[in-house]
């Protein structure tokens, strides 16, 4: 099993985002992504990842047919209602096909939170450290253009 530190840079494949900052924050349940906006247009569900100030942001608009919407409760343990989308999330070269609920962090450092739900069986956490994922695929990345 692979150790996880406190955050880390992941990529979301299908999402077309490489290196995203995430938390690992195994006191949340569920995952969640930084969503800008969301509505359901006709039954399909249309959303922007990020916003205008961050730097990955594209404006790129994606649309969902299977999604669903739940009640989560958020850090304060106010219950919260999110469209949760389910996507490949790569960490250590291993793609993981997980829910993301979609919130609003614009406010909080970090614009993916991965929950014990994505970690649990998965990963050792160690607090102390960060980027390990990361780390590996940058020398993972200079040993091949060697």
């Amino acid at each position: 099993m692979n150790i996880l530190g406190r955050s880390d840079r992941v990529d979301l494949p299908g999402l077309g985002l490489y290196n995203i900052h995430a938390k690992i924050d195994t006191g949340a349940y569920t995952s969640s992504l930084h969503c800008s906006r969301a509505e359901v247009v006709d039954g399909v569900l249309e959303f922007v990842l990020l916003d205008d100030e961050h730097p990955e942001f594209t404006g790129m608009l994606f649309l969902f047919k299977e999604f669903d919407s739940r009640e989560i409760k958020n850090s304060f343990g106010v219950a919260e209602q999110r469209y949760v989308i389910k996507t490949t999330v790569k960490i250590f070269d291993e793609e993981i096909v997980t829910e993301f609920s979609l919130s609003d962090r614009d406010a909080l450092r970090f614009p993916i939170l991965l929950g014990r739900k994505i970690l649990r069986n998965r990963f050792y956490i160690d607090v102390a450290k960060k980027n390990l994922s990361y780390r590996k695929k940058k020398a993972k990345k200079l040993k091949i253009n060697k």
